[in-house]
């Protein structure tokens, strides 16, 4: 199998649907000869010409709504945002006409959008390079939310999130474009409602999603020395949640610890403390602890940055105080 970095493989999946599609294209600041912020769609200009690498104008709710006339009309549009935080101020677009479309049309039009590109916590980019947007978008009607976290399930993703008819918001690490993963070389494609499980065990269940994946299984050798058998859930689907992976786990752990980058307040892992309280709380020994994001903007200074997001040692901390809760 291909060693590829994790750039690589979404510009493969583009560049795959693209070949496959002719009515799917990509648009956004300099996606065309510059090949994209992060790379993600280097020289494929070259190959599907500057109409299909449609280099757009720095006007974010002009080119989205571009991207959502085009979708209602039969095109692919794939939106790279070239900081997801941008995308703010295309929110009415994405919110009331690309979300709500296909419902209030009565189904006469399909919307089937990708808003993808570079978000979360980087090193020293600033409060407003910082943006975690998931739990802004959880609340729009008509959208799938999926944070991708590995080079496979990367590529995986966003060739099902291309073929989708509906709108999808696509959500990629700043920090995880030069991750390196061996993939197949042969067409996969992954489901957008699905988690992973990246670890089975017994005493615990961690839930988390896109770089707080990498920073749950760097802590598992510190809690395997404590004794502490862990398991870890990749939700990669924040909307839709897969319910049912979570509750087989529950069923198993009795107890459960949610890592995410996004702020406390309002953030995604608040909508699954909510719905686990629904659905599962009869299969809790203990009450969800949550790990997450200070409720402040992301500071500058390294150090101060580091402090705000949890890190490896503190999701050991969590994990551990839960274990012990059992007994």
């Amino acid at each position: 199998m291909p060693v590829k970095l994790f750039y690589e493989a979404l510009k493969d999946a583009m560049a795959e649907e693209m070949r496959r599609d002719p009515n799917v294209y990509v648009l956004g600041e300099d996606v065309g000869h510059y090949g994209g912020s992060y790379k993600a769609t280097k020289d494929l200009y070259k190959e599907f010409g500057e109409l299909r690498l449609l280099d757009t104008p720095i006007c974010e709710n002009a080119f989205t709504g571009l991207a959502v006339g085009s979708a209602m009309t039969g095109l692919r549009p794939i939106i790279e945002g070239m900081n997801m935080g941008f995308l703010l101020l295309a929110f009415n677009q994405i919110a009331n006409n690309g979300g709500m479309l296909r419902y209030t049309s009565g189904g006469q039009f399909k919307i089937p959008m990708v808003v993808r590109g570079p978000g979360g916590v980087g090193k020293q980019l600033g409060a407003e390079h910082s943006q975690r947007l998931e739990g802004y978008f959880n609340n729009v009607p008509g959208l799938k939310i999926v944070h991708t976290s590995t080079v496979y399930n990367a590529k995986g993703l966003l060739k099902a999130a291309i073929r989708d008819d509906n709108p999808v918001m696509f959500f990629e690490h700043v920090l995880l474009y030069n991750l390196k993963e061996d993939i197949p070389e042969e067409e996969y494609l992954l489901p957008l409602d699905k988690a992973e499980m990246v670890k089975e065990g017994r005493d615990v269940t961690v839930l988390t999603y896109g770089r707080m994946r990498h920073h749950c299984t760097e802590a598992l050798q510190e809690l395997a020395a404590r004794d502490i058998d862990v398991e870890v859930i990749d939700l990669i689907s924040l909307k839709p949640l897969d319910l049912e992976t979570i509750g087989r786990s529950l069923k198993k752990t009795h107890r459960v610890v949610i890592v995410e980058e996004d702020m406390k307040s309002g953030g995604v892992g608040a909508e699954i403390v909510a719905s686990i309280d629904e659905h599962y709380f009869d299969y809790l020994d203990a009450p969800v602890l949550r790990l997450a994001s200070k409720d402040v903007p992301v500071p500058y200074n390294g150090r101060m940055e580091a402090t705000v997001i949890p890190q490896p040692q503190d999701i050991v901390r969590a994990v551990e105080e839960m274990a012990l809760r059992a007994h």
